[in-house]
């Protein structure tokens, strides 16, 4: 099965990018956007973001709904069925600001950190 589905794997090629936004020529927020094709839901393409970061002194002034908006208005625009994003749960308010955005907490992510070695 593995050989099989390694055979097709050249098909699955991700898009992604990193994005920064620009207050008077700074550079005030970035995110990384990524097009991952699916499996499940029927195959559906589906748009993660991650590294969202806002300046400090930006922040509370609109420019995260903002970046979250157009990266979501890109999903819409490449054909994404579904967009799901990556958050830091020690950042201060993060889920409740992406909920405001209509964004559901329906999965727990884990992550390994392969420097520090793995499966040995």
């Amino acid at each position: 099965f593995f050989a099989f589905f390694h055979g097709g794997v050249h098909h699955l090629a991700a898009f992604f990018g990193h994005f920064v936004g620009r207050f008077g020529g700074a550079v005030v927020s970035c995110l990384q956007l990524s097009y991952l094709p699916g499996l499940t839901h029927r195959g559906t393409t589906r748009a993660q973001i991650e590294g969202v970061r806002v300046a400090p002194t930006m922040r509370g002034r609109g420019v995260g709904y903002v970046m979250i908006w157009w990266a979501i208005e890109r999903a819409k625009e490449h054909g994404c069925g579904l967009v799901q994003l990556t958050a830091d749960r020690r950042r201060d308010g993060v889920e409740r600001f992406y909920a405001k955005l209509g964004f559901q907490s329906t999965h727990h992510g884990m992550k390994l950190d392969l420097s520090q070695g793995c499966l040995s």
